[in-house]
């Protein structure tokens, strides 16, 4: 088969954007730009920011969908935002779809996957499912939504009929072989650090340092979403244990749907050694994430397979040990151990992680050494090039959808 035409990505966030998942797809899109491909990218146009509904942008090609993202965290209005976002997004897919290209779908709105695999097939085209997160069963382990299973068999129809699914890691690999998927379609690549993320050693001074007083501070640092699936109270009691503890401080960075609460918790048990700073632009998040003596990343238990933490890239990018808090079985929690930059404990015995705060801001020489195993990590991890190695193979075996085999689809009756 000869090269695909254009790979169309569609994601609700893009350049410029701050999530994750904007950020991961930006560094992606590029990429693939440079190794040679034309790319596509529909995406929901940003609030507070004039960008054309339409440009190209370091030889991507930006389409952008205009739909409201409600402030309010309802799910409801959430919901709304994806629906909007889908008809959109769905509209554009039919209007530019042509065989031989690849659409790869993500996972922001959950299940847009299911009709647009549908759409792909009557088009000639490959589909690719880039899975970030894994719903329904996010909705129904997070938030109880136990209608959600209704779209479980449609999800698992799209993702046996795609080209291939593209999993986070082996545990995400795992549950998408056990909804029927075949191994051969599955394709594991890990999400990697920000482009350009600068490694700022423990020594270089800092511009946040005395504004959100930390000087003189061992900093132990949750950066990033306060979503649902990160087990966060644990944080807040470790605060409390070592509350008293006035060289400790609790520093936690970003926006989200728990972050008030969090808020709450902590004045209510009057812990003056937590602080909380906004989300950072993308370039300052080097800076940021340099701040800390340790990093804290939290899972709560039942999400192993559904999300990964990115976060964990951009930490040993720039060489910080890591506390992970959440299922001590789970392939992250290996991942610290099995490379020896960090420290794990389960959410209901929280002594070892005050016991390894001690013990590393007591020994700055073994908080350097698990810093510069962190960075070995990531070293031998690759970053975005092995990604960018790994997409470009898949991308030159792809078959078109209308060329395969497909499971039959309730849209086909």
């Amino acid at each position: 088969m000869s090269a695909p035409q254009r790979i169309l990505f569609v994601n609700r966030f893009y350049w410029p954007d701050e999530p994750a998942t904007a950020q991961l797809l930006t560094d992606l899109a590029e990429a693939l730009v440079v190794a040679g491909h034309a790319v596509s990218v529909i995406a929901s146009a940003p609030q507070g920011r004039a960008v054309p509904k339409e440009e190209i942008r370091r030889g991507v090609q930006v389409i952008r969908v205009s739909t409201p993202r409600f402030a309010h965290r309802c799910v409801l209005f959430k919901a709304i935002a994806f629906l909007l976002f889908s008809i959109g997004a769905l509209r554009i897919i039919s209007r530019l779809l042509i065989p031989n290209d690849v659409l790869v779908v993500m996972t922001d709105p959950p299940l847009l996957g299911i009709p647009a695999t549908w759409i792909a097939r009557r088009r000639g085209a490959a589909v690719v499912h880039w899975v970030q997160d894994v719903y329904p069963e996010i909705a129904i382990t997070i938030g109880g939504i136990g209608l959600a299973h209704i779209f479980r068999s449609s999800r698992d129809r799209a993702w046996k009929n795609a080209a291939a699914c593209v999993a986070l890691g082996q545990d995400m690999a795992a549950l998408l072989r056990s909804r029927g998927v075949a191994p051969e379609r599955i394709t594991i690549s890990p999400n990697w650090a920000p482009a350009g993320l600068v490694h700022y050693p423990s020594a270089t001074p800092n511009i946040f340092w005395n504004g959100w007083g930390l000087v003189g501070k061992f900093v132990v640092m949750y950066s990033g979403n306060l979503g649902r699936v990160h087990d966060l109270e644990p944080i807040i009691l470790v605060a409390r244990a070592l509350q008293s503890e006035k060289d400790i401080v609790f520093l936690f960075v970003g926006d989200g749907a728990q972050k008030s609460r969090l808020q709450t918790l902590a004045a209510e048990r009057g812990l003056t050694n937590i602080v909380f700073q906004p989300a950072q632009p993308r370039e300052k998040l080097g800076q940021t994430l340099a701040l800390a003596d340790l990093h804290l990343i939290t899972l709560r238990a039942g999400c192993e397979q559904l999300v990964f933490p990115s976060k964990l890239y951009g930490i040993t990018a720039i060489g910080r040990p890591v506390l992970f808090i959440g299922p001590e079985d789970c392939e992250l929690s290996q991942m610290i151990m099995s490379h020896a930059f960090g420290f794990t404990c389960g959410c209901n015995n929280l002594a070892p992680a005050v016991t390894a705060i001690h013990q590393l801001r007591d020994s700055p020489e073994q908080c350097a050494l698990l810093g510069k195993a962190a960075e070995e990590f990531y070293r031998r991890a690759g970053g975005l090039e092995s990604s960018v190695a790994i997409w470009t193979a898949l991308l030159s075996r792809l078959t078109p959808l209308a060329e395969r085999p497909c499971t039959p689809s309730k849209y086909d009756q």
